[in-house]
């Protein structure tokens, strides 16, 4: 499960899945050394981002490949 409060390069990492949600939600800087040590919500908030409605469209991404699988 995905939380606003984890650093992105560690959602990146665990979840490589989701990294085009990401990139489409407007933060195409994933890669950037700032994301590493980022939260979700910080960066969220740097591009203008709803950090819940990402999270919530994050972790439905997790439960669709989970269901599958």
């Amino acid at each position: 499960m995905i939380t606003k409060d984890m650093l992105i390069g560690d959602i990146v990492e665990k979840y490589p899945q989701v990294v085009p949600i990401i990139m489409m939600s407007g933060m195409g800087c994933i890669g950037c050394a700032i994301a590493a040590s980022e939260t979700l919500e910080e960066g969220c908030t740097a591009h203008g981002v709803d950090a819940d409605d990402l999270v919530s469209a994050l972790n439905d991404a997790l439960k669709e490949k989970t269901a599958a699988e």
